[in-house]
C-alpha cells in the first residue's frame, strides 16, 4: 500500500525522535503505531510533506503521553530511567550519524526528564535533529521566539550537567572494562579509584526487583552500594554490548537478575552509574 509505504520510508527517523521525546522504546512504538492510524485517516492529496507532517504528529503525541506519564509517575516505585535500546546496529537506521547516536545516552535522556514537555521536544528537535526554530515552531504550534525561549530555558536547566553526556567512546570503554573487572573481582580499592568523589548510582527496579530507592552519591557509598549487589549475587555473568549509543553490560546475576548497565563519565572518571533492572524494560 503507498500509504503505508510512505509512513515506513521515514519510519527509523519517527523512531528515533520518538524515543528521544519519550526515553521509552515501548511508548516509542506506541506513538507510531497512533500515527500510521492518523496517517492512513488523513487527505494525504493535501499534505505537502509527508516527512514534516508525520513529525508534527508523532511530537505532538509524545507531548501529550509526556504530560500523562508525569501524572502517573508519583505512582512508580523507586527512581524512573530511561529504557535501554540497543544500537548496534542502530534500531534508528543504519545511517544515523555518530552525532545524533550521542543523544541517545542514557546520561542525557536521564537529564531530559527535568524538563517540561514543550522544553524537551524543543530541545530534541533543534540540539539532535538540529531543526531551525522557524521549522519547529511550525510542528508545536508556536512562535519561533518562543521556541528559541523554550530551548534556552531547557540548556540552562541541564547545562551545568552536560558534561555527563559527553561521549568519548574510547574512554568510555576503558572505564567500562576496568569497572566490570573491579566488581566483579570485589575490588574495593580499584572501584573506589575508578569512581570520581561526587558520582551517583541510580538504580531503577521499578518495584519488581529489589534496588535503591533513591540516588546514591559519592565514591565510597557508590562502591560499597555496588559491591553490595555483587555480594548478594555473584558469581556475575556479563554479556558485553552497546546500547544508547555507548558501551554497555547486561549482567545476570546468580539469582537470575538482570541489570543493563551504563556509565557517564569525565576527566578520566566515572560520574554516573545507570542500572536498569525493572524486566519490562528489558525486553
Amino acid at each position: 500500500m503507498e500509504a503505508a509505504g510512505a509512513l515506513e520510508a521515514h519510519r527509523p527517523m519517527l523512531l528515533g525522535l520518538a524515543y528521544r521525546l519519550l526515553g521509552s522504546r515501548h511508548d516509542a512504538e506506541d506513538v507510531l503505531q497512533e500515527a500510521y492510524l492518523r496517517w492512513m485517516r488523513v487527505d494525504r492529496a493535501g499534505v505537502a510533506e509527508p516527512r514534516r507532517y508525520l513529525s508534527r504528529v508523532v511530537t505532538h503525541l509524545a507531548i501529550d503521553r509526556l504530560r500523562a506519564r508525569q501524572a502517573a509517575r508519583e505512582a512508580y516505585v523507586g527512581m524512573w530511567l530511561p529504557e535501554p535500546v540497543p544500537t548496534a546496529p542502530s534500531p534508528f537506521g543504519p545511517l544515523e550519524r555518530a552525532e545524533l547516536r550521542d543523544s541517545l545516552a542514557m546520561a542525557l535522556l536521564h537529564l531530559l526528564e527535568r524538563l517540561t514537555p514543550p522544553e524537551r521536544a524543543v530541545y530534541v528537535l533543534h540540539t539532535a535533529f538540529e531543526m531551525p526554530y522557524a521549522e519547529i515552531a511550525e510542528l508545536l504550534d508556536r512562535s519561533a521566539e518562543d521556541c528559541r525561549q523554550l530551548h534556552h530555558r531547557a540548556a540552562k536547566r541541564i547545562g551545568r550537567d552536560q558534561r555527563r553526556f559527553t561521549v568519548d567512546r574510547t574512554e568510555q570503554q576503558r572505564l567500562m572494562d576496568a569497572f566490570i573487572a573491579a566488581v566483579d573481582g570485589g575490588d574495593l580499592a580499584a572501584l573506589t579509584d575508578l569512581v570520581a568523589a561526587e558520582a551517583t548510582a541510580w538504580s531503577d527496579g521499578g518495584g519488581r526487583v529489589r534496588s535503591a530507592r533513591n540516588p546514591v552519591t559519592g565514591v565510597d557509598r557508590v562502591a560499597r552500594f555496588l559491591l553490595g549487589i555483587r555480594a548478594k549475587g555473584w558469581p556475575l555473568i556479563v554479556h558485553r554490548t552497546e546500547l544508547n549509543g555507548q558501551p554497555a553490560a547486561v549482567v545476570v546475576t546468580a539469582a537470575g537478575h538482570r541489570y543493563a548497565l551504563t556509565l557517564a563519565t569525565a576527566d578520566g572518571r566515572i560520574t554516573d552509574i545507570f542500572l536498569v533492572a525493572n524486566p519490562e524494560k528489558l525486553t
